[in-house]
């Protein structure tokens, strides 16, 4: 188990070009789910000056307007400067239907057990899961804090408390840690874009930073144990001005943030792509169970830091391999934990779909499912209702 040390993890709103790309991709998915819950998607996109590229592969009986989600997704994130918005970029598309796959059409919610066993996964990944009780979602609190901030810079823009700010920004959180817990904060950084003067006007950095210290870190932190001591080192656009920000001035890619996607680098992840990827895709849903399993572990106070490693292969239902790491916090050994894993959850494909409902999602929740995935990680979300965020197993693992 680690001990003393520093550990830092890094957020970004849901402006960055990189999460920018995520939430179209998902946005894509959201709707093709709405309209054909079989649909067979994998949707990627790329963003720069003034053009959004969009590549599909898919199998669905849906029709899009794939520019226009594009277009939706730019316009409510808030992206108005013009050198980039939803009306004058262009959109480019690559779209591509793949032959049809009977063996992906298959109900799980009327497939009996043994069937299930015949639903093979058609791609080859190693998927992590994480947990621990440093926080009250059970997830590492750098992450956790970065997460909070990266959205309260969001909150502040969309309120009008910092009518100046735009749509990208950046957060990072170093916590110092003590015989392997949380002592102190480290370190808070804020980065904030501001819309060009000759747009909106803007503050001079000093009143910036009294600014984000005010209206966003305060808060943040208020009810948090942790809290900034006069040690902690705060950091607020320490480069000076950023200007805009957003694709004009970085472009941005699907898939980029693994990191921010899962456990800030406190864990490790895999290196597949969540978002714009169907629930038939074993490398973005087996990460949903493995975070389950890992949860409902600590959640039965089986460890107090669990990492579940699920390993699959092309053409088999169940994981060639299961691993847990409970870093010497486990209640009993790391063996017998596997061993109860194994018995309390379904790992395979179809299993993991029934269980968690993935093809209906989209159309239960309101504004799209996977796209609120797409910004401020996928676990750990506590404002959604994640069915991989439940802890709904944890009795079952402490039968012995």
């Amino acid at each position: 188990m680690k001990r003393d040390f520093i550990f830092t993890s890094e957020s970004v709103t849901e402006g960055h070009p990189d999460k920018l790309c995520d939430q179209i991709s998902d946005a894509i998915l959201d709707r093709f789910l709405q309209q054909d819950p079989y649909s067979r998607v994998i949707s990627e996109c790329a963003v720069s000056t003034a053009i959004v590229f969009i590549a599909a592969r898919f199998d669905s009986e849906a029709r899009l307007d794939f520019p226009n989600i594009a277009r939706q997704v730019i316009q409510q994130i808030g992206y108005d400067q013009q050198t980039f918005n939803a009306k004058t970029c262009s959109v480019l598309t690559s779209l591509k239907e793949i032959p049809h796959d009977v063996s992906c059409a298959f109900d799980e919610r009327k497939m009996p057990d043994e069937e299930m066993d015949r639903i093979t996964v058609k791609n080859q990944v190693t998927v992590f899961g994480f947990a621990c009780d440093q926080t009250t979602a059970l997830m590492p609190l750098p992450i956790w804090l970065a997460h909070k901030l990266a959205r309260r810079l969001t909150a502040v823009r969309l309120q009008k408390f910092l009518p100046y700010l735009a749509s990208d920004g950046k957060t990072q959180v170093g916590v110092e840690y003590r015989k392997g817990r949380p002592f102190r904060l480290h370190s808070i950084t804020v980065i904030g874009s501001q819309k060009l003067a000759s747009e909106k006007g803007g503050p001079d950095l000093k009143k910036f930073t009294d600014d984000i210290r005010e209206t966003v870190i305060g808060p943040v932190f208020q009810d948090e144990e942790l809290k900034p001591d006069d040690q902690t080192r705060i950091f607020v656009n320490p480069d000076g001005p950023f200007l805009v920000g957003g694709p004009s001035i970085h472009s941005g890619l699907t898939g980029r943030k693994n990191a921010i996607d899962t456990y800030g680098e406190f864990s490790r992840h895999s290196g597949a792509a969540l978002s714009g990827k169907d629930p038939t895709r074993i490398d973005r849903v087996g990460a949903y169970v493995a975070r389950y399993a890992a949860k409902n572990i600590v959640a039965a106070g089986l460890a107090e830091e669990c990492e579940v490693q699920l390993s699959y292969s092309i053409g088999l239902a169940q994981p060639v391999s299961i691993y847990v790491e409970t870093f010497d916090t486990g209640r009993i050994s790391n063996e017998e934990i596997a061993a109860r894993v194994k018995r309390v959850f379904d790992f395979r494909l179809a299993g993991i779909i029934k269980q968690f409902n993935l093809r209906y999602q989209p159309s239960i929740v309101k504004g799209g499912f996977y796209r609120k995935l797409a910004a401020y990680g996928h676990m750990g979300r506590m404002d959604i209702g994640l069915p991989w965020e439940l802890t709904d197993k944890a009795h079952l693992l402490s039968k012995n």
